[in-house]
């Protein structure tokens, strides 16, 4: 019996599509800013394709019931809008597609839901129900008039990272069997790195006393070296209809249902946008139209942990070579590889005695950009 389960648990077996339909998925935000908008249509994908395929050539425009129309034109797979435009309060808002096979999508008509600025972004050193101390990050926000109900969030995160065995030198190698050192650029010692929030994360006030959002957003650990340094965080408050929340929520539940064969079906993801050429042509997507509210705020390692040594991702531990070729111990070849692929980077030495680290320990520009971003503040 063993033998069995044993043998019959390593054989791969490859989800194929059995049936497939294809259809147009549309992911179309528009918000009350004032800015370029976009829209994105792509393809339905099966089991076994490996990317997804833009749906080009197709006519995308925007009308209000003013009669104003916004034309977008295709760009890098994404639709954009010719010109900046902005979502406006009390009108009524319809995405029409004309794809290049003749078929016409319609979107019902929407209107822009009440606008909640976030009041505040609040860092707080806790300990959560796992026993991990760590910056819990609290969006808040308040609409006396009850107005707002339904909230999405997203979230741009960037940090500071410092190479915490940088050196004045490094290893320049000069031959098959020598290698000499050099200054070091000093461009190589700080860097920056951005990540998005990937998550679906929403919020309804209905059951509340208040229409009040005090939702924590953000639980980073103590350890984690992205808030080593420096790290900031740029949230944005979506007010949405219950359409649409109900649209993501659904879209959420099935992301989160953990597998294709979980036996939780969370139904069926269908949005507000129709073929009105054809009404057995499906369509996924949601036209989204939102007010938004951003905020960004800074905070130190040091104001929240102070006395603490910044954490790292790798423990940057010393790696050691005897420079030369010819006796039992020697591991120069070993070193020139090292060093010729980018993989080690140099820390210090005593005559043939080199000391090398990983190289992300000593040029973070190895693994993330040097260049400072624009809305950065020391």
């Amino acid at each position: 019996m063993i033998c069995f389960f044993v043998n019959g648990c390593t054989e791969t077996y490859p989800l194929l599509t059995n049936t497939y339909e294809e259809a147009i998925v549309v992911e179309a935000n528009l918000t009350n800013e004032l800015k370029i908008q976009q829209i994105k249509i792509t393809k339905t994908a099966r089991f076994e394709d490996k990317s997804i395929q833009a749906e080009s050539g197709a006519q995308v425009t925007v009308k209000d019931n003013q009669n104003n129309q916004y034309l977008f034109e295709e760009n890098s797979g994404v639709y954009v809008s010719q010109t900046a435009f902005q979502i406006l309060p009390n009108r009524q808002y319809t995405l029409e597609i004309k794809t290049k096979d003749g078929k016409v999508y319609e979107s019902s008509p929407e209107t822009l839901p009440a606008v909640s600025p976030i009041q505040s972004i609040v860092p707080t050193v806790v300990t959560n129900k796992d026993n991990q101390t760590g910056v819990q990050i609290n969006v808040n926000s308040y609409d006396p008039a009850r107005t707002s109900k339904y909230y999405r969030f997203e979230y741009e995160e960037s940090y500071k990272i410092i190479a915490p065995r940088w050196s004045l030198s490094k290893l320049e190698v000069t031959g098959p069997q020598s290698v000499q050192l050099v200054p070091n650029s000093s461009n190589t010692r700080t860097c920056y790195a951005e990540k998005n929030s990937t998550d679906i994360i929403l919020l309804n006030t209905n059951d509340l006393s208040e229409d009040r959002v005090n939702l924590p957003i953000r639980f980073i650990e103590e350890d984690n070296y992205i808030i080593g340094h420096r790290y900031s965080i740029l949230v944005r408050q979506y007010v949405e209809n219950l359409a649409a929340y109900t649209f993501h929520k659904t879209m959420r539940d099935i992301a989160g249902s953990g597998s294709i064969l979980s036996p939780k079906q969370p139904g069926v993801l269908s949005g507000n946008i129709k073929c009105i050429s054809d009404s057995d042509t499906k369509v996924i997507g949601f036209f989204d139209v939102t007010s938004v509210s951003e905020q960004r705020i800074f905070f130190n390692y040091n104001d929240l942990f102070p006395g603490k040594p910044a954490p790292y991702f790798n423990t940057c531990e010393d790696i050691p070579f005897l420079f030369c070729f010819a006796g039992e111990d020697c591991s120069g070849e070993s070193m020139i590889y090292n060093v010729e692929q980018n993989l080690m980077t140099y820390s210090s030495n005593a005559g043939i005695n080199y000391i090398l680290v990983d190289v992300v320990c000593g040029d973070c520009t190895s693994f993330s950009s040097n260049v400072k971003p624009s809305f950065w503040i020391d």
